[in-house]
């Protein structure tokens, strides 16, 4: 669903008007007419709050910490069956770090000995395997829209049930 919103420029003062300059960057032409001074028209909502990343940018970094997660799943259940020495000592590693910071558990897995060095590039070159060529990043979007529709109904169902005073039908 895509979200247009109309705002005159003075209204906007506290944004540079230097719009052309990246128009790459700036979502939202200018467009003058004879009765305005100027009307921006944005077909992206402006998310406030979010400093030096944009929401993507964040969920890129979430996204990141998860295939980390993954690939540690991967190669948690590989090991269990072919090297089950390997897999105890990921595991004894894994309840003495947290896996919240995909890089800094990484990062301390290379460090903790030579054979643990192992298993952390092994962890890399899984978790950029399954980000390149596994995960359904169609499947992802899909996924991400039914669920906001289906709760959004969801909450907006059960308000009105709850604030109308009518009895469920069964």
């Amino acid at each position: 669903m895509d979200t247009s919103s109309i705002l005159p420029l003075p209204q906007l003062s506290f944004l540079s008007l230097r719009l052309n300059r990246n128009k790459a960057s700036w979502p939202c032409n200018l467009q003058r007419s004879p009765r305005s001074t100027g009307t921006i028209h944005c077909q992206k909502m402006y998310v406030p709050g979010f400093g030096e990343a944009s929401p993507e940018a964040k969920g890129a970094k979430h996204l990141h910490n998860f295939f980390t997660y993954i690939a540690v799943r991967i190669i948690t259940a590989q090991l269990q069956s072919y090297n089950p020495e390997a897999y105890k000592e990921l595991m004894e590693f894994l309840e003495r770090h947290p896996l919240n910071d995909g890089d800094k558990f990484c990062a301390d897995l290379m460090r903790e000995s030579s054979r643990h060095k192992g298993l952390a590039l092994r962890i890399l070159e899984v978790r950029s395997a399954y980000c390149k060529r596994d995960f359904e990043w169609d499947n992802l979007k899909r996924l991400a829209i039914k669920t906001v529709d289906e709760s959004n109904t969801r909450l907006m169902r059960d308000y009105v049930l709850e604030t109308s005073h009518v009895e469920k039908e069964k």
